[in-house]
């Protein structure tokens, strides 16, 4: 198993430096619709959307591609892994590549999505993720969601949201998601302890800034949700202007 130097070669950037551009960061725990959320408010607020968990879900894809038995895994092999991955922008957001291939789909598979958290715990891991998305927001404004943005990452965020939901509901959400089906009780149940679990592993990451603005979303529509943050960032642009002028 690979020890926490696995993918030798990330930066070491401090947070905000060198960055004067609007920074938007929400985080929260899994299946909170952090990243649906970010994807909205970028549309409408004119950012740029950087989705941290498509970053480690890239690189351990990429992991996945070198050594698919996780048994077999080493400290040799993340650094080839992580070299594989990188990000493209499109209109409103940047998405990640391996190999130069479009992986959107395979980074959202079940392969991918049992073993991202081993990955995420990495600190090597997370120091290179975290320089991809600093190096973004010295180019770009951007809405970046994660666990640990507003805490870590950008400690001076313009804004920082927390977003919260009933792990009922975010199960529920999480399967309707996946299919066009209507989830019964027992496989929301069912998702839902695997959602709580997940949420006690991720645990030392998910920690809400002390200057974040909690929503929690259980009785809110995603439009609603996506109106209130959008409001938010107006108010935030309106504050710098008048630092600005």
């Amino acid at each position: 198993m690979m020890s926490p130097r696995a993918a030798g070669g990330a930066g070491t950037e401090s947070p905000g430096a060198g960055r004067d551009r609007i920074v938007v960061a929400i985080d929260g725990p899994a299946a909170s619709g952090k990243s649906s959320t970010a994807h909205m408010v970028a549309t409408r607020a004119g950012l740029y959307h950087v989705d941290s968990g498509a970053l480690y879900r890239a690189a351990t894809a990429a992991q996945l591609r070198i050594q698919p038995d996780v048994s077999r895994w080493t400290d040799a092999q993340l650094p080839k892994a992580v070299a594989l991955v990188t990000l493209v922008a499109r209109p409103t957001a940047f998405r990640p590549m391996i190999g130069g291939a479009d992986v959107d789909l395979e980074i959202r598979g079940p392969d991918v999505t049992r073993h991202v958290s081993l990955v995420a715990q990495i600190p090597n891991v997370r120091a290179w993720v975290n320089d991809q998305i600093r190096a973004l927001a010295r180019q770009h404004d951007v809405v970046v969601d994660g666990r640990d943005i507003g805490t870590v990452v950008f400690p001076d965020a313009d804004l920082k949201v927390f977003l919260v939901a009933d792990p009922w509901e975010r199960a529920r959400r999480r399967l309707v998601e996946r299919s066009a089906r209507r989830p019964s009780e027992a496989d929301i149940a069912e998702e839902t302890d695997r959602l709580v679990q997940r949420d006690a592993r991720d645990a030392t990451q998910t920690v809400q800034a002390k200057d974040a603005i909690l929503i929690d979303t259980t009785t809110l529509t995603q439009d609603e949700q996506v109106s209130r943050i959008v409001a938010l960032v107006e108010a935030a642009r309106a504050r710098e202007t008048e630092r600005g002028g």
